[in-house]
């Protein structure tokens, strides 16, 4: 099945779907578009779905005394879920912005724990993903403590190149936990 849904496509690269399973997941996806600087997801709510972004770039941040703090961006082609309120039934300690025009792709939490029952195969590719996901935050908690300024924006450089240029400055130093004239300093070295 050639199938353009990006949920799916993001799903086969941890594993081969079975027609049955594409077509379950295409009847459980909501397609919907936001914009920029729409939030799906603010501090104190229950996140209930995953989602990909077949177009467009987000930012998940916490909101500290007044300033906010970029933890995570996100592109095309990328799951994306806030952790707690989706395993931990907790609200979310962060907010998901749209940093651009985008068009979303996403399935509830609910469906998809339904079909992790009934598809062995999904069941093994979410688990997969959900390792990949540990294996990305732990590195993100390593880097924040082991390396230098300069080393987390050469890692993001080499990482998420295409996301640089096209996600402010500003974002950018939150992330980094710099000022934007540290990292203007970084970038002209």
């Amino acid at each position: 099945m050639n199938n353009t849904n990006p949920l799916i496509q993001q799903f086969k690269k941890y594993g081969a779907l079975s027609s049955s399973v594409e077509m379950a997941i295409e009847q459980k996806t909501k397609v919907f578009t936001k914009k920029k600087n729409d939030h799906f997801l603010k501090q104190g709510q229950l996140l209930t779905s995953y989602f990909v972004v077949k177009k467009g770039v987000f930012r998940a941040y916490i909101n500290r005394n007044e300033k906010e703090i970029n933890v995570w961006f996100g592109e095309e082609n990328q799951i994306f879920g806030a952790i707690m309120p989706m395993y931990a039934n907790k609200p979310s300690p962060e907010y998901i912005q749209f940093l651009e025009d985008s068009e979303v792709y996403a399935i509830a939490v609910d469906d998809l724990e339904i079909l992790y029952e009934q598809y062995p195969e999904l069941n093994r590719i979410g688990r997969k993903i959900a390792e990949e996901l540990c294996v990305i935050l732990e590195d993100r908690i390593t880097s924040l403590h082991t390396e230098s300024a300069t080393e987390r924006y050469q890692s993001l450089m080499e990482q998420q190149p295409s996301l640089v240029q096209r996600i402010n400055l500003g974002h950018i130093a939150s992330f980094l936990r710099v000022t934007q004239e540290t990292l203007s300093r970084i970038r002209k070295r």
